[in-house]
């Protein structure tokens, strides 16, 4: 007789019992991602340099139209706390000080994949779409380029666009909003 395995998965509330609890230490990067643990990847001196660079640009830019909040985690549903590089979300007075932002909080997500381009590709950027969040940018550092998701259906997004090392990144969202990639990503 054969026997069916079961997975049980954990819901945003046993995340939050169990980092109550001790059971991740402080320094654990570990993302809960439909009801299942991920390891987050180590972050490298030339990703934590695009993460940086464009944490100031978009401070710069979007001053008060929306909170940046970098590598921080959001909420997805009852099942999944990503925490994508960076995040623009609605403005609070509080700076979201009692929980994380939810899907319909949230304006633009931007991952910045190195040895993780796979992963973002066809686990976060479907999941993001899933929750309908209206833009997200991944920039691939090996490949040298950012591709922005717009028009999120179901697990994907209608709309693609590809922008290479010489161009400059504009925002469907944030018309305010414009990344010349040149020395981003040379």
């Amino acid at each position: 007789m054969q026997t069916a395995i079961q997975k049980h998965l954990f819901s945003i509330s046993d995340y939050d019992r169990m980092a109550e609890c001790g059971l991740f230490d402080e320094d654990s990067r570990i993302e809960l991602i439909d009801g299942e643990f991920f390891d987050m990847a180590p972050i490298g001196s030339r990703h934590a340099s695009i993460v940086s660079f464009l944490a100031s640009a978009l401070i710069k830019q979007l001053s008060d139209r929306a909170i940046v909040r970098i590598q921080d985690p959001v909420r997805l549903g009852d099942f999944s706390v990503p925490q994508p590089d960076l995040a623009a979300v609605e403005p609070k007075t509080d700076f979201y000080r009692t929980r994380h932002p939810e899907a319909n909080e949230i304006l633009l997500l931007i991952e910045v994949s190195d040895s993780t381009a796979s992963y973002d590709l066809n686990t976060k950027i479907p999941l993001y779409a899933k929750y309908a969040i209206p833009e997200c940018w991944l920039i691939d550092i090996d490949k040298k380029t950012v591709t922005c998701f717009t028009e999120p259906l179901e697990n994907s997004y209608k709309m693609q666009h590809i922008y290479h090392a010489d161009e400059s990144v504009q925002s469907i969202q944030f018309d305010c909003l414009s990344i010349n990639l040149g020395s981003l990503l040379d």
